[in-house]
């Protein structure tokens, strides 16, 4: 009676909760598998955080510095596994739309794809202005924003796959999701741009069609050329992790022996993620085209990682200092995800001197640590900062959602 009360608890609390902004029970009555997905995002936005906001972009240790294109570092992994945290936070809340008008769960699901593409569309945008490289000040013109970016392919991943799990059910968008992975392999080779190499920086098919629907500028620039790592075509097989996440939220809930589940998680997992390396002797591991072999690798990953969290949880059943640090973190992840991008944006763009606040503080507080672990240290305190407000939203039990 107890345990079965404490996981309808549990259940309870995830299912009013949207992916975005989570108020979970405290760890000390929550099953290890909870436990496992609370730390999972947190490890995901704390990680993001010191990936995206180095003392010095200029000096960073190479595991922290995305692959300058075909490859695969550390700092590839964090996107895709907050991509799959998603997923597993909707295997929770989407039960409460069992029964609820159709019309009701569009609108909601349209909901919150727009606003969080808004979110990211304005932070792109922010501060409204520019600032050169002489330090001196532009108008930022609406016309000149980046379309395209992490929240934005957070919203369009999301919605597509909530409509299709909706109204198709589980089955079919497995199977559609699992069709798509070949199909984007095909649609990179061969409808890339004429005379280019189809996996080029230059010629692919992501770069091709985002061309076409919004032009050069709206797009990120990658070695002075147009290009947007997070472009329309792209968004495809990143639904993948998202809908890998949802289902193994659904196994990790299910009846089954838990030391089984662990189990079954890390061996499919590396089953997985040695499918992506043979795979990408054909089709190379490309975080910023996202093909099809990054996506299944980083699923196998992040479902190795899921295991052994349980796996760990389970031999120290009594949470640590560090467990409840990620699990805090990960209660209002788009509330510390916007307050240090707009935080970081905002001190970058402050002139003080001859230079910018970020690196004015890098220079003269940090710098004498050594180029790349100041740089390091400057982050880690950084992603502190953003954490504490996080620690403090929750100390107050207040939780953005959208």
């Amino acid at each position: 009676m107890g345990r079965n009360s404490t996981f309808s608890r549990v259940c309870y609390v995830y299912e009013n909760t949207n992916f975005l902004g989570f108020n979970t029970l405290e760890m000390e009555t929550q099953p290890i598998r909870f436990q496992a997905l609370d730390v999972f995002r947190g490890m995901a936005i704390v990680l993001m955080i010191i990936v995206n906001s180095p003392g010095s972009w200029d000096h960073v240790y190479a595991p922290l510095l995305h692959a300058e294109w075909h490859g695969f570092t550390l700092a590839d992994l964090v996107f895709p596994s907050f991509l799959f945290a998603i997923g597993t936070a909707m295997s929770f809340s989407m039960r409460k739309w069992a029964g609820q008008p159709g019309g009701e769960v569009i609108k909601k699901i349209l909901k919150r794809t727009t606003l969080l593409f808004l979110f990211g569309y304005l932070m792109h945008w922010f501060p409204f202005y520019k600032l050169d490289a002489e330090l001196s000040f532009s108008s930022f013109p609406i016309g000149e924003t980046r379309i395209f970016g992490v929240l934005q392919r957070i919203a369009l991943a999301y919605g597509i796959t909530a409509l299709l799990l909706h109204f198709m059910g589980k089955k079919w968008t497995y199977g559609l999701v699992l069709i798509s992975l070949p199909v984007y392999w095909i649609l990179l080779i061969n409808y890339g741009i004429e005379g280019l190499d189809p996996l080029s920086l230059e010629g692919n098919a992501v770069r091709a069609l985002d061309l076409k629907l919004i032009g050069a500028d709206h797009m990120y620039t990658v070695k002075d050329i147009a290009f947007d790592p997070e472009g329309m075509l792209s968004t495809l097989p990143s639904m993948a992790n998202i809908v890998a996440g949802y289902a193994a939220g659904i196994f990790i809930q299910g009846e089954r022996n838990e030391k089984n589940k662990r189990i079954d998680l890390m061996l499919l997992g590396g089953l997985l993620s040695l499918m992506a390396l043979v795979w990408n002797l054909a089709l190379p591991i490309n975080k910023q085209l996202w093909t099809s072999s990054f996506a299944v690798l980083t699923i196998g990953l992040d479902l190795c990682i899921i295991g052994y969290l349980m796996a760990r949880m389970r031999r120290r059943k009594k949470p640590t200092r560090l467990r409840k640090f990620y699990a805090s973190a990960g209660k209002n992840p788009l509330a510390i995800y916007l307050f240090s991008e707009l935080a970081f944006i905002t001190l970058s763009n402050i002139p003080i001197g001859d230079q910018r606040l970020w690196e004015f503080m890098y220079s003269n507080g940090f710098l004498w640590m050594g180029e790349k672990f100041g740089s390091l240290i400057m982050a880690v305190l950084f992603m502190l900062l953003c954490w504490f407000l996080g620690y403090w939203l929750n100390s107050k039990k207040w939780y953005w959602k959208v």
